[in-house]
């Protein structure tokens, strides 16, 4: 069963409550999808963490390639 847009999901829930006043059968409870808004959080504190291991390691390299730019001269 293909899933259905949230447009056509939410037609489908009035065309049943509409139905249901007419024929006195009371609309069926819906039951929603809980989502997972967690993963997104995790994504982004993987990356932001990532991108400062990335800066560091930069910074380390940096200082490095200084260092021995310092050495060479003496």
């Amino acid at each position: 069963m293909a899933k259905k847009s949230k447009l056509a999901a939410r037609a489908a829930e009035l065309e049943a409550a509409v139905a249901g006043l007419f024929t006195g059968a009371p609309a069926a409870p819906v039951k929603k999808k809980k989502r997972k808004a967690k993963k997104a959080k995790v994504v982004k504190a993987a990356k932001k963490t990532a991108k400062k291991a990335k800066k560091a390691a930069k910074k380390v390299v940096k200082k490095a390639k200084k260092a021995k730019k310092k050495s060479k001269k003496r």
